[in-house]
């Protein structure tokens, strides 16, 4: 995708004489208005420019910036949330880049010339900018449903020993992690399964209940 300046110019009519994404729109033109019919398709063309699986696994991580990370101020707002964190040396600057399936976020705090905002824990982005981006999100998806990532279709989700990175024992502390066909660590406790992209991820007794991350999304990321 090529970046651009401008999206669309519209007359005052409305009317679009200008467009930027030249994807095809089927049902795009509704001749005498709205009457509850499908949603229009657009057909992109477009270079695939990242591997869905990769972009899952990346997703996945910084999921994991919100529910246990430097972003962690973001978590009670109870919509799926992925994003980082950063602050420059000297705490030049602090930022919070995060997104929903729908919603992308970009926020960046710091004077005009370059000074540091302070010394200690509070002059970094989990205290500066994540506040003020979390105000922003939760009003911005207060109506929404809590729509969770897509899995693409081969991803395998296993729990893991933190600690360790390998498959845990039954009762151990665990983290949920996303691995592409044939990376994921040796089997040698138990049957954690595949991911089903119809039924989700399964074990030997039916379908495993570990939260919304680990069902497939109607979101529109990928």
């Amino acid at each position: 995708m090529k970046s651009t300046l401008i999206d669309r110019v519209q007359d005052r009519y409305g009317h679009t004489v200008f467009r930027h994404d030249n994807r095809e729109c089927i049902g795009c033109d509704a001749p005498g208005g709205w009457h509850d019919q499908p949603e229009p398709q657009l057909v992109d063309h477009r270079q695939q420019v990242l591997d869905p699986l990769t972009d899952y696994q990346i997703t996945e991580m910084m999921e994991g910036v919100v529910q246990d990370g430097t972003a962690i101020g973001m978590r009670d707002i109870g919509k799926p949330i992925a994003g980082k964190t950063g602050t420059t040396n000297e705490a030049k600057d602090v930022w919070f880049i995060g997104f929903s399936p729908d919603l992308v976020v970009g926020l960046y705090v710091g004077y005009d010339k370059p000074r540091s905002l302070g010394s200690g824990k509070l002059a970094q982005a989990a205290y500066i900018s994540v506040p003020i981006a979390h105000d922003f999100i939760k009003l911005a998806l207060a109506d929404k449903p809590a729509t969770p990532f897509k899995v693409p279709a081969g991803i395998k989700l296993v729990r893991v020993d933190p600690k360790t990175g390998m498959r845990a024992n039954p009762g151990q502390a665990t983290i949920l992690e996303a691995f592409k066909p044939g990376t994921a660590p040796p089997d040698g406790y138990s049957e954690m399964s595949e991911f089903d992209p119809d039924r989700g991820p399964i074990s030997q007794g039916g379908v495993l209940d570990a939260g919304p991350v680990m069902r497939p999304g109607t979101g529109g990321l990928y």
